[in-house]
C-alpha cells in the first residue's frame, strides 16, 4: 500500500529520512480493526519522529502520522483516536504508563490503511468533512482536555492562549470561544494576531505584552519563552495548563514565589481520552464550529507538507488526503 514513512533519523535535517513510497498492507490482530484513511493531519510529533525523538531506530521503517479519519470495515465514517493503551488498561488512557501514540510502537496513519484497537474509533458526524475530522485526534483533543478537563473552565471564565498559530493554540482559541469564555491570545507575528481575532479571540497582544486583566487560566505550549508572562498573567488561584515546550524545556526563572504566594496551579496535560474525543466531536457538531485548516495536499505531496510545517509558516492544520 501507499505510505509516508521514516526510514532514518536526522536531527538537523529531519526531512532527509522521509520516504514517500510503499509499505506492506497491515494485518489487524484480534481486537483491532482496519480503517481506510481518507484524510490525515500533520503534527510536530511527526517532525520530532524524523529527528529520532520518541522513536527508536529498531522500529524503523515507521509509517508516520497520529491523526486520521476514514471508513471502518463496515463502511462507517470514523475518526481514529491516536492513544494506544495497554489491552488490560481501564480508565483514563493518558495515565497508562505504557501508552503510546500511533507511529511510535504501531504504524501510523499516513497510508492507505491503518490498524487500531476497535475501541479507538469514534463515529464521524455528517456535518464534518474527513479533512476537518482529521484535525481532531491530537492538537484539538489536546486543547479540549487542557481547557475543560485539566483547566476546568466554564462559560464566563477568562483564558490566555500563548502562541496563536500553532495547532493546539489555534484549537484552544476556537474551542474556548465556542464554550463562552473570554479569550485573550498572544503572538509575536502581527498577521497571526489578526487571524486569532478572526477565529474567536476577544483581544490579542504581542509576545510578553502585559494584559489589562488577570485571567483565570493560561494555556501554555511554548515553555521557556512565555513562562514568566504566563505566571504573571494569572489571577490569585489561577491555573497554568501546559502541554508542550516548543521554546525549550528548561526554565530560566520558574517563578516559584509567585506560584506559592498566589496559590497558582501548574497542571500538566497530555493528549486526551477516547471519551473526550467523542465529546469534542459532539461539541463541534452541535456548535457548528470548524477546525482551522491551513491547507490540504494529496498524500503523494507529503514532503511539501512536511517542509511547510518545518518552516513554521502555518496557521491551523496541514491535511494530507487520499
Amino acid at each position: 500500500m501507499f505510505a509516508v514513512y521514516a526510514e532514518s533519523f536526522n536531527a538537523e535535517s529531519p526531512l532527509d529520512g522521509l520516504v514517500v513510497g510503499e509499505r506492506p498492507d497491515p494485518i489487524a490482530p484480534d481486537g483491532w480493526t482496519t480503517v481506510t484513511v481518507k484524510a490525515a493531519s500533520l503534527n510536530h510529533h511527526d517532525l520530532w519522529s524524523l529527528k529520532g525523538v520518541g522513536l527508536k531506530a529498531d522500529r524503523l521503517p515507521m509509517i508516520l502520522g497520529c491523526d486520521a479519519a476514514g471508513y471502518d470495515e463496515d463502511g462507517n465514517e470514523v475518526v481514529v483516536h491516536a492513544v494506544i493503551s495497554s489491552p488490560d488498561w481501564v480508565g483514563d488512557e493518558t495515565l497508562d504508563p505504557k501508552r503510546s501514540l500511533l507511529s511510535e510502537l504501531h504504524q501510523g496513519t499516513f497510508a492507505d490503511k491503518v490498524v487500531v484497537p476497535r475501541r479507538n474509533i469514534v463515529p464521524k458526524p455528517a456535518s464534518m468533512s474527513f479533512e476537518e475530522a482529521a484535525c481532531l485526534p491530537t492538537a484539538w483533543l489536546t486543547a479540549y482536555r487542557m481547557l475543560f478537563t485539566q483547566g476546568g473552565l466554564k462559560a464566563g471564565d477568562s483564558v490566555l492562549v500563548q502562541g496563536a498559530g500553532g495547532g493546539v493554540a489555534t484549537a484552544c482559541i476556537v474551542l474556548a470561544r465556542a464554550a463562552g469564555l473570554r479569550v485573550y491570545a498572544t503572538s509575536r507575528d502581527e498577521e497571526k494576531r489578526t487571524k486569532a481575532l478572526e477565529i474567536g479571540a476577544h483581544d490579542v497582544f504581542g509576545s510578553n505584552e502585559r494584559l489589562p486583566v488577570k485571567v483565570d487560566a493560561v494555556m501554555e505550549t511554548i515553555g521557556r519563552a512565555t513562562w514568566e508572562h504566563s505566571i504573571r498573567s494569572l489571577r490569585p488561584g489561577g491555573k497554568l495548563v501546559t502541554s508542550g515546550n516548543t521554546s525549550g524545556p528548561h526554565l530560566d526563572n520558574a517563578m516559584l514565589p509567585h506560584i506559592f504566594f498566589l496559590q497558582l496551579q501548574v497542571i500538566g496535560s497530555t493528549m486526551g481520552t477516547r471519551a473526550e474525543l467523542a465529546s469534542l466531536v459532539q461539541m463541534l457538531d452541535a456548535t457548528g464550529h470548524k477546525p482551522l485548516i491551513d491547507h490540504t495536499v494529496p498524500m503523494e505531496q507529503a514532503r511539501d507538507a512536511f517542509a511547510a510545517l518545518h518552516a513554521g509558516d502555518v496557521f491551523g492544520k496541514i491535511i494530507l488526503t487520499r
